[in-house]
């Protein structure tokens, strides 16, 4: 697969049924899994698979939005864990050959909207 946008919806496609070989399949053997925000990097497809097939939580995911060109793409998914809501932006580098070889994910928390917009915005 060289299409960068079919590959990143493969990805979520296999990770949401659980599908560890077809997941498995679109990773690089070196591919690096990082989170930012807790400074955690997991690095290989066999730990990478590892981390997934061990997750603690039951959680489902629906993509709102993928874009891609050349070899990058990038989701923006809304995850469920054991009933909790939360937002999830990804951000997907493959190699010539079109697999994976870096994940970048970020979880932004909600919060609060500051005082004194309220008569700008609508909230949600």
């Amino acid at each position: 697969m060289t299409n960068p946008t079919a590959t990143a919806l493969a990805y979520w496609a296999a990770a949401e049924s659980r599908d560890w070989s077809t997941f498995g399949a679109l990773l690089a053997d070196d591919v690096v899994y990082d989170l930012p925000q807790t400074r955690e990097r997991i690095r290989g497809k066999a730990r990478y698979l590892q981390f997934n097939v061990e997750y603690p939580a039951d959680w489902h995911l629906t993509v709102h939005r993928v874009v891609g060109e050349q070899r990058q793409a990038a989701t923006w998914c809304h995850f469920t864990a054991d009933g909790e809501p939360a937002e999830a932006l990804t951000f997907f580098e493959l190699d010539e050959a079109g697999l994976i070889t870096t994940i970048t994910d970020f979880w932004p928390e909600a919060y609060p909207p500051p005082a004194g917009r309220e008569h700008l915005v609508e909230s949600y």
